[in-house]
């Protein structure tokens, strides 16, 4: 299902996971352009509630338009999920989503400066008033900074080649549209992958980098399970390995409990009984999807339900 430009990933199966009550309370973490937020509303009745964040002043515009009195918009990173929720008088909710994927409307907007394809302003903020661009990290970042942040982000193997360019290119002049990076990592890289632009692991690195998108997520996944009520769920889509490895190692650990003391007598009643269960395996878009929304190739989805009283398994 499209809105706007933007078409929702894994839209009917992420919301059908949430197992949504029609009197529930809960969190679209990632509103976009509302694709999920919608749907789970179509599943409230007068006594649900939905409140959606997001860091994009855009996506706050579209979530304004909502007129309904079932539905919060609010202009956050869900890095400070918690603070929010409790802010607007929530303590508990029924489910948590987050779509931690790019939507179509930052990719196509070329002012926003996401996209190698076309040149713009060197930018990548997701919240263009708030923190350093591109073009001003790059501007100061060490050679070293530059290469580790593209190594491990953007898991780039030419990625000292092209931090040596970028220093090289920025001390003959500022490097401050995105068609002016393209150009030199596309000059730095000896070797392309098929069907694959050059730059684009460097974009997607330095992307996460300004946006600081996984320390984010590593902030926001335990506030998640604290706020969910029994039987809550969590549903969570990544898009690429960095932040899967995340959800998935937190999901792990949040299902296991804490680990008694290697060679230590500890009594059952003393070690913390696991927060959650997982449901099912990982998921994937169908083909069918896929060939509707090709961006939605790399997507994964991973569901986990709280265990509270009254609610183990």
């Amino acid at each position: 299902m499209s809105f706007g430009s933007h078409t929702a990933v894994l839209l009917e199966r992420a919301v059908e996971e949430l197992k949504v009550r029609a009197d529930g309370i809960y969190v679209d973490c990632t509103f976009g352009r509302g694709g999920h937020s919608r749907m789970i509303l179509s599943r409230l009745d007068e006594r649900g509630r939905l409140i959606a964040l997001d860091r994009d002043p855009d996506a706050v515009k579209a979530g304004a338009a909502i007129e309904d009195a079932r539905f919060t918009m609010v202009h956050g990173a869900f890095s400070g999920l918690g603070r929010l929720l409790r802010e607007r008088g929530v303590e508990r909710v029924d489910g948590i989503l987050l779509d931690l994927g790019m939507s179509s409307p930052q990719l196509e907007d070329a002012a926003r400066g996401f996209s190698f394809r076309v040149d713009a302003p060197l930018d990548m903020r997701m919240d263009p008033s708030r923190g350093l661009s591109a073009a001003q990290w790059l501007a100061g970042a060490s050679e070293n900074e530059i290469r580790e942040v593209i190594k491990n982000h953007g898991e780039e193997r030419f990625a000292k080649q092209i931090a040596a360019a970028i220093v090289a290119a920025r001390a003959r002049g500022a490097l401050d549209t995105t068609g002016q990076l393209a150009a030199l990592v596309a000059e730095a890289v000896p070797a392309r992958e098929p069907r694959q632009d050059p730059a684009t692991r460097t974009f997607q690195a330095i992307r996460i980098h300004v946006n600081q998108e996984l320390e984010e997520l590593s902030l926001a996944l335990p506030q998640c399970v604290e706020l969910l009520a029994p039987r809550g769920r969590l549903v969570v889509i990544s898009f690429h390995s960095l932040e899967d490895r995340i959800v998935k190692r937190a999901l792990r650990r949040f299902a296991g409990g804490d680990a008694p003391p290697v060679r230590l007598p500890v009594r059952a009643r003393d070690i913390a009984p696991p927060m959650l269960r997982l449901v099912g395996r990982a998921q994937r878009p169908d083909a069918a999807e896929i060939l509707a929304n090709p961006r939605s190739r790399s997507a994964i989805m991973r569901v986990a339900e709280r265990i509270g009283e009254g609610a183990r398994r």
